[in-house]
């Protein structure tokens, strides 16, 4: 992207638009924090596949049916749930060098 494309202008009332997600510089600038994620498709595919058994001898495997939809309500409270964990955690970094 082009820095003009980035750009998240600022009026008298604040932000005029969110792009950079809430972090400008790496420093939450008061809008709402927002996040992308790209996560790895789940691997149980139906094609045999190479693997190898606990003494490491050679072992075809094939998958029968579909597992992936379990996985994918449970991503969303997962990526949540480690967003919170790193804030807080710089929040307490903050607080532990300032001084009193």
């Amino acid at each position: 992207m082009l820095g003009s494309q980035c750009n998240d202008p600022m009026g008298p009332d604040g932000f005029e638009k969110n792009d950079a997600g809430g972090i400008l510089g790496g420093i939450s600038n008061g809008e709402d924090i927002l996040l992308r994620a790209a996560i790895k498709p789940i691997p149980s595919i139906q094609l045999e596949q190479r693997t190898v058994d606990h003494s490491g001898r050679p072992l075809p495997l094939r998958i029968q049916g579909r597992h992936d939809v379990s996985a994918i309500p449970r991503i969303l409270p997962v990526c949540e749930a480690m967003v919170a964990i790193v804030l807080v955690d710089h929040f307490f970094r903050q607080k532990a060098i300032e001084k009193p």
